[in-house]
């Protein structure tokens, strides 16, 4: 197949453009190198390593861009909660809602649509599991952003013929996540010797998710026939607390470590769990990294003494 992928540059984007080649398909890869400047420059060396190409979604002509091509997975946009209140939903309005409505638009009739949504569209989960058909309730302007994307989509499904499928992440974590995500805080502080913060009390709970079975689940939503408009939750099964976590990477690095509360971060969320039974029936996929097996792989990455790299993803 021909695959063109947005956000190529970005954590998940690099891993599954890199994923799908080896699979045999040719990709082409796109990103606009644009948002948080501590990691530009890994972003702009890995489209190098790519072969990628500079494009701005929300300007830059796209039909070109379409042209043969039989999937797009979109993984372009502004990420972050917390960044996203104050000036930070223009951000957000533009790199998600404006971009992805015109990638709708040229990919209509022409290539299958993979939108990579997020959990955030839903809130918090009282209780249980959440499924595709719950109520749709964010807690920030990226939650919003991110149901307006969806919104975008499905418009584009039921007037233009668009087909499309659109895939929830839970809390993606693994070797190359982005700094300001709990796991790769954790560990970052870690190795420097530093008390690991943690926003509120540590008893949120999140439904993680290793990179490598979302590369998984990405690629079945690409290239799996008969599945357009299915909306599918991917992530972990196992929902633990913020606590844990930290706990588990102690346990990990084989040391103790110091924990200190600072306030709740706002717009977060007190606990995420998805049903997963969707995906198994649309995709033909299930997750295989446990968190411990993760942990330590997304550790082990990033040269923390003594542990070694399990054989997980790719």
């Amino acid at each position: 197949m021909r695959i063109l992928v947005t956000g190529a540059a970005g954590f998940i984007g690099h891993r599954l453009t890199a994923a799908l080649r080896r699979a045999g398909h040719r990709v082409t890869a796109l990103d606009a190198l644009r948002g948080d400047p501590g990691t530009l420059e890994v972003r702009r060396r890995r489209l190098g390593r790519l072969g990628g190409h500079v494009v701005d979604l929300a300007r830059d002509p796209l039909d070109p861009w379409l042209n043969g091509i039989d999937a797009v997975a979109h993984l372009a946009g502004a990420t972050g909660v917390r960044s996203s209140f104050g000036t930070g939903w223009a951000t957000a309005v533009r790199d998600n809602v404006t971009a992805t409505g015109r990638l709708a638009e040229a990919a209509a009739g022409r290539a299958r649509l993979v939108l990579a949504s997020s959990s955030s569209v839903y809130g918090t989960v009282a209780s249980g599991l959440v499924g595709e058909d719950a109520p749709q309730q964010p807690h920030s302007p990226y939650g919003a952003s991110k149901v307006a994307a969806e919104a975008a989509v499905q418009a584009y499904r039921h007037s233009r013929g668009l087909e499309a499928v659109i895939l929830r992440y839970f809390t993606v974590y693994g070797p190359g996540q982005r700094p300001d995500m709990a796991i790769a805080r954790f560990l970052a502080a870690a190795g420097a010797g530093r008390p690991l913060e943690v926003y509120g009390d540590g008893s949120q709970t999140r439904a993680y998710t290793y990179v490598d079975d979302v590369v998984a689940a990405t690629t079945a939503a690409l290239t799996r026939p008969g599945i357009d408009g299915g909306v599918c939750n991917v992530a972990g099964t196992e929902a633990v607390t913020v606590a844990e976590v930290a706990a588990l990477i102690a346990e990990t690095l084989r040391y103790p470590l110091e924990i200190v509360a600072r306030a709740p971060a706002e717009g977060d969320v007190a606990r995420t769990a998805a049903d997963l039974s969707r995906a198994a029936q649309v995709l033909g996929w299930t997750p295989r990294v446990g968190l411990a097996e993760g942990i330590a792989a997304q550790a082990a990455a990033a040269g923390l003494t003594g542990v070694r790299a399990p054989a997980v993803g790719q």
